[in-house]
């Protein structure tokens, strides 16, 4: 296992395989998109592949797919089935807006890929269109209820916006009482591609209060290495109710990840500006040993949490990237 110098174990990368989607969330992107990548720059499934087999070999065993959406990518599943393939990961996951996946679930459970985390932030059609600007929910909701009849395991995120869909937090929390589902709250973030300032938070602490102004037996469950998700569990629910307090970063102390964009842009650590483009490292012709010592670096330079790595940042805050170009 690989340890960075606050003794965290790092074993889990995240991947996005793409910068483009096909939905327009106002708290990622402005309304007209974002200038995406050429496909020459993006890292290629041959790249993705043996990216993965070096860092299994570095003790990492779990890896998640992300975008912008991965399913816009074509032949995302041939990249899937490379992973599966290699036997470091016991874990594969995959995040979408699922408004593509539904053609796919035979082949990813073939795959042995049932986890799932799925984006939606509203159980209310007209405020789902107002937060996504587009006409998905029907789509997105047969897409959850299809997951849910095939066994896969799921993680519903909805991010919560002061004065957009505070509303929702029980609705959606209520999903957790008939359904075997982490439904999980996520502070919101300035990574909305720099057009959007001064945020007026809603905080993991006021998303508490109003779980427990309405839930009077919220049992705390015990943390565990790597989670982001503070899990909540109310009496005979079959699910859990998470909250992540991605903006307040309470929970840096136990980060086992590394992010990779999808033009192989590494981040330690979401809030810093990328500490290093392994595409290019390895376009240059490196072998896999000087690709796993220069990952050892990157790991030993890790920050000790996400207001250090902001400080850190070369970049000015009004440049903060867009969620979809980092890969979440």
């Amino acid at each position: 296992m690989m340890k960075d110098s606050f003794d965290r174990t790092i074993d889990y990368v995240r991947i996005a395989v793409t910068d483009r989607c096909n939905l327009r969330c106002f708290y990622c992107m402005p309304a007209e998109g974002i200038p995406y990548e050429p496909k020459a720059h993006l890292l290629s499934y041959e790249e993705i592949t043996r990216l993965l087999r070096v860092l299994g070999g570095l003790g990492f065993q779990k890896v998640r797919f992300t975008g912008g959406e991965p399913f816009l990518r074509k032949d995302f599943m041939q990249l899937l089935e490379n992973t599966a393939g290699l036997e470091d990961y016991k874990s594969i996951h995959i995040t979408s807006n699922g408004t593509l996946l539904q053609k796919h679930i035979p082949k990813l459970k073939e795959l042995g890929i049932t986890k799932i985390n799925l984006s939606i932030d509203s159980l209310d059609k007209e405020r789902f269109h107002k937060i996504t600007r587009r006409d998905d929910f029907e789509k997105v909701m047969q897409t959850f209820h299809m997951l849910v009849d095939n066994g896969f395991q799921i993680k519903l995120n909805a991010v919560i916006m002061k004065g957009i869909n505070t509303q929702d937090i029980i609705p959606l929390a209520e999903l957790a009482k008939d359904y075997p589902v982490d439904v999980r709250f996520i502070e919101e973030m300035p990574f909305n591609g720099g057009y959007k300032e001064n945020i007026e938070m809603y905080s993991a602490r006021d998303i508490y209060s109003d779980l427990k102004a309405h839930y009077s037996n919220l049992d705390k469950l015990p943390s565990k290495h790597g989670d982001t998700a503070s899990l909540l569990s109310v009496p005979g629910y079959k699910g859990y109710i998470g909250v992540i307090a991605a903006f307040s970063r309470t929970f840096c102390n136990t980060c086992n990840r590394l992010r990779i964009s999808s033009k192989g842009e590494i981040k330690s650590c979401l809030y810093d500006d990328g500490v290093f483009n392994i595409r290019d490292f390895m376009r240059s012709g490196v072998s896999d040993e000087e690709l796993a010592e220069k990952f050892q670096e990157i790991v030993r330079l890790k920050p000790k949490d996400g207001f250090e790595a902001e400080k850190m940042r070369k970049a000015p805050k009004e440049a903060m990237q867009s969620m979809s170009s980092i890969g979440g």
